[in-house]
């Protein structure tokens, strides 16, 4: 039976956000996310700018998500917190001040995967939006990873495709940055395709067996095809920008849903939820969305906030782990890379 008091703090700092959530079992009570601009001058996140600016932001992060949650610290069941995947000077700030504010609190620590966040975020009961059941593929696409994965139960994944070279979440900014935008050029290149003719340019898709992924040789692609037209056209940009944009974006999906298709005919399984930062793209949803009529399949969206970083999807995690007493002890470590 589940406990009807159990409250988690959760604190995510993988990358350049630093976040801190208060969720009351699955119902989130606050989702509060400090935004590190300062990396956007250098067209990059800067690892020793962001652990910096997570020192700074931690204390006043975390004051505000239990003043908005309305949530006392010596109300807290447990302190849930991103072990990895990320960058290591940014995940030892989370790490130790989650161990300390456990061991102060006498409360339980638990450590969460990052990308297992990002595909149980589905399960935050959220008014409006239906859970998965599983089993399920999970689609999590980000500034670091691709990913298809199986996932059988909460503690049961299966990573079934991933990507060999660049995320897709590089592609977008990337390719945004060989257009003159500025980062994060992803969101940017969604902005300007809907204005867009994603049939006006044509990029070759990577040739990868199986489930797997490769974006380098579009990324490749892209850098030869603007210079080409810059030489015939110093204006060429300018005047195709909303075009080239569509064309990118329409390549980039078309690659993703090939392969998702070809997962669905493998596994047998029509339930496909998407998850990480890329999954906030509009493109993406809206083609995922229509599978539904098309195919018959059952999808699901998450809501912009628990899209990219965010503290909320780490405490869903931690709730479910502390119903079943997977606990960690002040001797557990950030790790920059971590077992899926």
């Amino acid at each position: 039976m589940q406990n009807p008091e159990v409250f988690i703090l959760a604190i995510e700092s993988s990358c350049d956000d630093t976040a801190a959530a208060v969720l009351h079992n699955d119902k989130v009570l606050s989702n509060v996310v400090a935004n590190q601009l300062i990396h956007n001058q250098y067209g990059g996140v800067v690892p020793e700018l962001a652990s910096r600016a997570h020192q700074q932001n931690i204390v006043p992060v975390i004051d505000a998500a239990l003043r908005k949650a309305n949530v006392q610290k010596e109300q807290l069941s447990a302190i849930a917190f991103t072990q990895g995947p990320g960058l290591m000077g940014s995940l030892l700030v989370g790490t130790s001040f989650s161990k300390s504010l456990a061991l102060a609190l006498k409360v339980p620590l638990i450590a969460v995967n990052h990308m297992h966040a990002h595909i149980l975020a589905h399960f935050i009961d959220e008014e409006g939006y239906d859970k998965p059941e599983f089993p399920f593929l999970a689609l999590t696409i980000s500034g670091g990873h691709t990913q298809i994965v199986k996932v059988n139960s909460f503690f049961d994944m299966e990573i079934i495709g991933e990507t060999t070279d660049d995320a897709v979440g590089e592609a977008f900014d990337k390719s945004a940055k060989i257009l003159g935008l500025p980062y994060p050029g992803g969101p940017l290149i969604d902005k300007y395709a809907k204005e867009g003719n994603p049939k006006a340019f044509s990029f070759t898709k990577p040739k990868v067996p199986g489930l797997d992924f490769s974006f380098s040789g579009l990324k490749t692609a892209i850098l030869y095809f603007i210079q080409k037209n810059k030489q015939a056209n110093p204006n060429f940009i300018e005047e195709n920008l909303n075009d080239i944009c569509a064309s990118i974006q329409h390549t980039i999906i078309e690659i993703l849903m090939d392969k998702i298709k070809l997962a669905v005919k493998e596994t047998g399984i029509t339930q496909i939820a998407i998850g990480g930062g890329v999954s906030a793209n509009s493109g993406i949803r809206n083609t995922l969305k229509e599978t539904e009529s098309k195919y018959g399949w059952k999808t699901f969206i998450p809501k912009f906030e628990y899209t990219t970083d965010n503290a909320a999807m780490i405490g869903i995690v931690g709730y479910q782990k502390y119903l079943s007493n997977r606990f960690e002890t002040s001797a557990v470590v950030s790790k920059a890379r971590i077992q899926f």
